[in-house]
């Protein structure tokens, strides 16, 4: 029995899955930087932090087996997962501190602590109304998601096309 198609299989369900856990704090910071109403920013910023875990365990999952397809396939003599590695971790790097940060300033404005303040044990002050219109106005839908979009069609093209 040939495993390449299952791992292959294994990789694109579980690409499937990222972008789709994902896509749910893509959604998030189109809405925070618009809505006022503060219970309604901590739901949606509640909302983008449960699919943090699926986001992460499905992203693993790709990982692992993207390699392993690419061991398995003998396609590490060539470039292009070399390629695809390289723009994943690229791309990762570039949208961090473009989405998570602002958003994580959000939280805090909100008085909702990150995960570096519970493990201090702290919880952080709430702000003003003005403040936290300015902290929402650094959230950047707009490139973040140009930049996924465009990390995500680089990846497909180096794996549908095997260009070098």
């Amino acid at each position: 029995m040939d495993v390449y198609p299952w791992i292959v299989l294994v990789h694109v369900l579980s690409a499937f899955v990222f972008i789709m856990a994902h896509g749910a704090s893509a959604f998030v910071t189109f809405r925070v930087r618009t809505e006022s109403d503060r219970v309604r920013i901590a739901a949606l910023l509640d909302l983008s932090g449960s699919s943090l875990t699926l986001t992460f365990v499905s992203l693993g999952v790709a990982a692992v087996s993207g390699v392993a397809a690419a061991i398995i396939g003998g396609h590490f003599s060539q470039l292009w997962p070399w390629a695809a590695i390289g723009v994943l971790i690229l791309t990762s790097i570039v949208m961090t501190p473009l989405a998570t940060y602002p958003l994580t300033a959000v939280r805090r404005g909100l008085g909702q602590p990150n995960q570096e303040d519970r493990k201090k044990g702290d919880t952080p002050e709430p702000v003003g109304d003005a403040e936290l219109a300015a902290l929402r106005a650094r959230v950047r839908p707009e490139l973040v998601t140009v930049i996924g979009l465009v990390g995500l069609a680089v990846l497909v093209w180096l794996m549908q096309l095997k260009p070098f």
